[in-house]
């Protein structure tokens, strides 16, 4: 473990907790120390902090006690400004209060893909800061993985085509009833004006159905830029919305209940121009997305904080009661 020697305020140590992938930061108080404690060494040292996010992609701040919902909203609102809500989103969350929310409701038996929060929106948070209220029995760690690494990682030839034709995002919201999200769950509104707003803002084309549902298409590049470091890395979400994501049987039903029209699916994804995403092709992206992963077991109080589009995330499946809440900023 090597000691940093910070600028102002309380002493930490600091350690890479995975040294092949250079992340996350680990970093303790060398004595005990509170949210208070952490706010204002956070602000003394903003500077260095920001390096070291920049550097490694995400920090894990352990010993500080952000293990309730009061807290991260107090640690999240003093660090990283306005704090965001979900909208457009496509997990399943319960939203607590104005910008926290759990991290995710989807089943406990089920691995949640790696990707970059809102990467298939036109506008994305920049930052994530999850907290762990109550850690599970077994799994349920949120993996980290680096989106510079994994787009040194693939295959050029994939990069390539993916530059060239970006991706297409095909989503299908119920009205209310039905399979996956509605609309009015995703726009965080009842109100058909405040939805269709947003999604003119956004740049996205959309379609009314008879039944009340919501039919949406968006093109999107496959990589971005990072505002501050100015690298290039793999920025979307193709094999998460694809329905190959699923596991075969799932996958199998899936097609049989919508009669084999993936484009009718709650959600699908495709190359920018419309043609198909070969599953061959998104395999290798997983397998190579997966050779990047992190995995860091939570401990109660932890916060993890990530630069979100140099570090994309998922969640392990787990067993036993497990609440981790999540701010965007």
């Amino acid at each position: 473990m090597s000691h940093e020697s910070t600028p102002i305020g309380l002493k930490i140590s600091s350690r890479v907790w995975n040294q092949e992938h250079n992340l996350p930061l680990l970093i303790e108080p060398e004595s005990p120390s509170d949210t208070e404690g952490l706010i204002a060494w956070w602000r003394e040292n903003r500077p260095w902090l920001d390096g070291k996010l920049s550097e490694h992609g995400a920090v894990l701040f352990r010993g500080f006690g952000i293990d309730s919902q009061a807290r991260l909203r107090q640690v999240s609102a003093a660090t990283s400004g306005q704090l965001l809500d979900y909208v457009d989103g496509n997990s399943p969350r319960t939203k607590m209060e104005a910008g926290v929310y759990t991290s995710t409701e989807y089943p406990p038996e089920y691995f949640i893909s790696m990707h970059n929060e809102l990467s298939y929106a036109r506008r994305w948070p920049s930052r994530l800061n999850f907290c762990c209220v109550t850690p599970p029995a077994t799994g349920g760690e949120t993996p980290l993985a680096d989106s510079r690494r994994i787009l040194r990682e693939l295959r050029p030839e994939i990069v390539d085509e993916f530059r060239r034709k970006g991706v297409k995002y095909i989503r299908n919201l119920h009205g209310g009833a039905g399979f996956g999200p509605s609309w009015q769950k995703t726009f965080e509104t009842d109100e058909r004006a405040l939805a269709e707003k947003f999604i003119q803002d956004s740049g996205m084309n959309a379609e009314w159905q008879p039944d009340g549902s919501l039919r949406i298409t968006s093109v999107r590049p496959a990589t971005t830029v990072h505002p501050v470091t100015g690298e290039e890395v793999w920025f979307n979400q193709a094999d998460q919305f694809h329905p190959s994501t699923h596991q075969r049987e799932v996958y199998e039903s899936l097609l049989v209940m919508y009669q084999g029209r993936e484009d009718q699916l709650p959600q699908h994804a495709t190359f920018g121009d419309g043609t198909p995403l070969e599953e061959s092709m998104l395999d290798e992206i997983r397998e190579t997305i997966r050779r990047c992963l992190v995995l860091s077991p939570w401990q109660q109080g932890d916060l993890v904080v990530v630069d979100n589009v140099l570090v994309c995330h998922g969640r392990m499946p787990f067993t036993g009661p497990r609440k981790i809440l999540v701010t965007m900023a």
